[in-house]
């Protein structure tokens, strides 16, 4: 094999990984195998009716990897015209979680806005202790996250055990 053929050889390797990564799940976001967040709900719904409420996938929208459905067009169209403001905190995870430096699955029904962000909780059982002090909450869920952000359930568990 000559020099030439090793390094475009090398560089088509390098390339295929980079493009295959790029396809790989966003693990910052809490989607499920179809890439659905909020498994299913109208991220916008919370702050416009204070109520969470079932998209559709006649209205939906892709954000960070993930796709989000929304109950109407003007929904989506809000979304899509400022995506940051309506997406939920910490990609859709457990805020309470996050506090323990953890990822875990949310409840839609189990909500919470504060400051105009929107926080998911794991059920009810866990919105009620994140309610005795949100503000303490979130000032800890805030400094733990990027640590976590980037990091598999499973890399997680090894790191944090």
């Amino acid at each position: 094999m000559t020099l030439s053929t090793l390094i475009k050889t090398t560089f088509a390797t390098s390339a295929l990984l980079a493009s295959s990564l790029g396809f790989a799940a966003n693990i910052a976001v809490n989607a499920n195998g179809n890439d659905l967040a909020l498994k299913g709900y109208d991220t916008v719904s919370y702050f416009t009716k204070s109520a969470p409420t079932k998209g559709s996938d006649k209205y939906t929208a892709a954000y960070n990897g993930a796709i989000y459905q929304f109950s109407s067009a003007e929904n989506r169209n809000l979304f899509q015209s400022e995506p940051s403001k309506y997406a939920p905190q910490y990609g859709g995870y457990c805020a309470f979680g996050v506090t323990m430096n953890r990822k875990f699955d949310t409840d839609p029904t189990a909500w919470h806005i504060r400051g105009e962000k929107l926080y998911l909780n794991l059920n009810k059982d866990v919105q009620k202790k994140w309610a005795t002090d949100i503000p303490g909450y979130i000032e800890t869920a805030q400094g733990k996250w990027g640590g976590i952000k980037g990091l598999t359930v499973e890399q997680i568990e090894k790191v944090y055990e």
